[in-house]
């Protein structure tokens, strides 16, 4: 899991050590996360850029991948982006991205991004590269799955969780989905933060990028938690626009570094009834939340395209980057997509029954709107992929044509 901390209090700066360790071409920074600060949830492989795109999965492929036409494209629907501190190139690099791949551009007069600090203003806060590449996944991701919803970019002031939590109340007070990828460590105080996200909008969260046990705000029973696998994409895609046709699904297994397993404080909510089972390491749930709740790609090896121009680690421009990251954005826009498609608004904040396990509800529905992931594991003693709901791909990934049409 990449833990790029920076962290800044309004009047007292942090100090945190990162230990950064190079394998087989694969950069890896980790940090002690301090209690009460969140991480992000992104990995590159390998840690270095390039000036034009050469290597990740494009939108086409992505789209192609997961069966999401041409006809899905979030149109009038708002997705909030929110993550810590500022990216000062994010518009310019949304700008490259969408060039690149034919998606409409704020230069084409497109008017699809907003950024504001936590509170709605203009006067953002200080740069951090670290975070600054987090933000540009999340933007361009969400706009390659939704490409004619609005983001708006909600930038809290540091990853303190408390300045996260007051960019989470107006992300979900200006937006149908919210997106979120970063969290921390479980603590016995959370359920107390749970009212952050008990809102009558659609909220996404990154399960992790270092196996169990779970994190929060990935374990609140009121997200809709994305875990991690490695894909192939049969096929050939083309280049421009959103159409993806000529590939399509080849296949995923677990990703061995997805976050998920039974939440430590969390009770499991009446939607898991019926898929937290009783199969050690896979979806023995015990009267807990169970995350993750639904997959997407999320190994660097089988990672996307981003471009980011403010300098990560001294690199900057086009990078191949996975973690549970890249997930929390791009269900997003799956589900901006589906709002706009059925006109409403779904929600997460339903204990009793909630739009993803309900179009799983029949075995006729849940063969046709996931992918039902059975192999691979998350490396830790919990958890394994299984048939049906588990602890590391959850119901699995989408089938978005027919998982659009069912929810």
């Amino acid at each position: 899991m990449r833990r790029i901390l920076a962290l800044l209090g309004t009047s007292l700066a942090i100090v945190t050590l990162v230990a950064v360790f190079v394998f087989g071409g694969k950069t890896t920074a980790q940090a002690a996360s301090p209690t009460g600060f969140s991480h992000t949830q992104f990995h590159i492989k390998p840690l270095t850029g390039t000036t034009t795109y050469t290597n990740g999965y494009t939108p086409e492929q992505i789209r192609g991948a997961y069966n999401l036409s041409s006809t899905y494209t979030g149109a009038g629907k708002t997705i909030a982006i929110v993550d810590a501190y500022n990216d000062p190139t994010a518009k310019n690099d949304f700008d490259v991205f969408s060039t690149q791949f034919g998606l409409p551009t704020l230069a084409g007069g497109c008017a699809c991004l907003t950024i504001v600090n936590q509170t709605g203003g203009t006067k953002l806060p200080k740069n951090n590269g670290g975070w600054a590449t987090e933000i540009s996944l999340d933007i361009e991701w969400a706009h390659a799955m939704a490409p004619q919803a609005k983001i708006l970019l909600v930038e809290a002031s540091s990853a303190s969780n408390t300045n996260l939590y007051t960019a989470e109340n107006y992300a979900t007070s200006h937006a149908q989905v919210v997106s979120n990828s970063w969290g921390g460590s479980e603590s016995s105080s959370e359920t107390s933060t749970d009212s952050y996200f008990n809102k009558a909008v659609a909220i996404t969260v990154s399960a992790g990028d270092s196996g169990s046990p779970a994190e929060y705000p990935s374990a609140s029973p009121y997200v809709l938690s994305i875990g991690g696998t490695s894909l192939t994409v049969s096929g050939t895609c083309g280049t421009t626009n959103w159409a993806a046709t000529g590939c399509s699904y080849g296949g995923e297994t677990a990703w061995s570094s997805g976050g998920g397993g039974p939440s430590s404080y969390e009770s499991e909510p009446a939607y898991q009834n019926g898929y937290c089972g009783s199969v050690a390491n896979v979806n023995n749930c015990n009267g807990k939340r169970g995350t993750p709740d639904v997959a997407w790609v999320g190994d660097p090896s089988t990672g996307v395209a981003v471009y980011d121009s403010t300098s990560y680690q001294g690199y900057v421009d086009w990078f191949v980057v996975g973690g549970t990251s890249v997930g929390a954005p791009s269900v997003a826009g799956v589900i901006a997509d589906a709002d706009a498609y059925h006109n409403t608004t779904l929600t997460t904040n339903n204990l009793t029954s909630r739009f993803a396990y309900q179009s799983a509800a029949t075995s006729s529905n849940y063969s046709s709107d996931y992918h039902d992931i059975l192999s691979g594991s998350n490396g830790s003693p919990c958890c394994s992929a299984g048939t049906g709901y588990d602890f590391t791909t959850g119901l699995g990934s989408f089938n978005a044509a027919n998982w659009i049409g069912n929810v």
